[in-house]
């Protein structure tokens, strides 16, 4: 049996061999790399998850009108009318009756827009079927300077052999009386769940509050959720107080200009123009168009018809890019793509109330993604990352948790500040 000892030795490994990893072990760069791509991957779940909750949101919002339209009114007109609640409390009042208070008293102005608006319509109403015979002869008159229209179109038609148009049979819609009765139930439910839950909101604000900031697991985090609370309702009611005190201006030059043309109930033009205002870019047009077609009933002639539309038109325009830039600053200043795409949205989603509340709604979506970042989704499709403030927002949550009290001075300052 051969000695152990006797047997040749294996030669010492080479001094690189000793550097190499074991077969199968990642290479110093590998984890870098797997976690780079992990997150790339969770970040590209995330975008699908999102873009999927964005294109179903309006099937499901729609459905549940009944249910989320008061609930969305509601919390806005609670943040617009919390500022006059906690101003009412520190006057002395409770705080139970200051909420109702400041329900009521919106309700009480809006009753009287709404009487200030309809009342003189009704009374116009009177004289309907003279406007509509005016403006029936006004339509033949102007469709008399283009009877050349007609013979070209019958003398092609004659060349190409086009057979005649059939007749169409319609069936008739139904009456707005119907209309108006098969809705008013939901609508007088909708309208006081509306201000049921805008009370009780505006009442246990307190309390909404102090649940909302002192369950957060951090001093940042509720330091970040005090900043959103206060910020959401700085940017929301700042700009819905300030819109409606331009509304008004644009509501009394309005009915000026109504009287001094020697139109009839001129306060009812006032109230439109002011409540048309509120909707972006579409109200102005419907309001211009409206007062053309009145002014070719009213004046018969094309340039007196041309007086009161160009004098609201110059009113916006001074209105749009002078007055209210000057008033709500570039700090409300948002593209005119998004406020389109927001009012789209939304009146698809719920009408003209819809319409009312995009531009808050996409405040307070502005106001959440600057706090918590914005995505980045056109350049995660070039590989940049998904939240690229997520870094800098980490930072700014342990700068604020090392140099802030904690929950309960995020809770003070936010209080103070409301």
């Amino acid at each position: 049996m051969p000695d152990p000892a006797d047997s040749p030795v294996p030669p010492a490994p080479a001094p690189d061999s000793l550097a190499q990893p074991y077969a199968g072990a990642p290479a110093p760069g590998q984890p870098a790399v797997f976690a780079a791509q992990e997150l790339r991957l969770i970040s590209t779940l995330v975008a699908l998850i999102g873009i999927g909750l964005f294109m179903a949101l309006p099937f499901v919002l729609s459905v549940g009108s009944a249910v989320f339209l008061p609930l969305v009114s509601a919390l806005i007109l609670s943040i617009v009318l919390t500022p006059l609640a906690a101003e009412l409390t520190r006057v002395g009042l409770p705080n139970v009756v200051a909420s109702m208070l400041a329900v009521l008293l919106f309700v009480t102005f809006l009753l009287l827009v709404v009487a200030l608006i309809l009342q003189p319509a009704i009374a116009l109403l009177d004289d309907l079927p003279g406007m509509v015979t005016r403006a029936s002869q006004q339509i033949a008159r102007l469709r008399s300077n283009f009877d050349w229209l007609n013979d070209i179109n019958r003398a092609v038609a004659r060349i190409s052999g086009r057979p005649p148009a059939s007749r169409e049979v319609v069936v008739a819609a139904p009456s707005l009386i119907e209309q108006v009765a098969v809705a008013t139930p939901s609508v007088v439910l909708e309208t006081l769940l509306t201000f049921l839950m805008a009370f009780f909101m505006i009442e246990s604000r307190g309390r909404l509050r102090r649940h909302l900031l002192l369950e957060r697991s951090s001093p940042g985090s509720t330091r970040k959720a005090a900043l959103l609370l206060r910020e959401i309702q700085d940017r929301v009611g700042t700009y819905i107080l300030t819109v409606a005190m331009i509304n008004l201006g644009i509501g009394l030059i309005t009915a000026v200009g109504a009287w001094l043309l020697g139109w009839n109930a001129p306060i009812m033009w006032g109230g439109i123009a002011a409540l048309l205002n509120f909707l972006p870019y579409i109200g102005p047009l419907t309001m211009i168009g409206t007062l053309g077609l009145v002014s070719i009933v009213t004046y018969g002639t094309v340039p007196f018809a041309l007086v009161a539309p160009l004098a609201y038109l110059g009113l916006h325009t001074i209105e749009a890019n002078v007055v209210t830039p000057s008033v709500l600053g570039r700090r409300f200043t948002v593209n005119p793509v998004l406020i389109l795409f927001a009012f789209s949205y939304f009146t698809w989603i719920w009408g003209a109330i819809g319409a009312i509340l995009s531009v808050p709604l996409l405040l307070t979506l502005l106001a959440t993604f600057d706090h918590l970042g914005k995505p980045n989704l056109i350049g995660f499709a070039f590989g940049e990352p998904l939240f690229p403030r997520l870094p800098e927002i980490a930072a700014g949550e342990e700068a604020a948790a090392g140099g802030s009290g904690g929950g309960g001075a995020a809770l003070a300052a936010d209080q103070a500040a409301g």
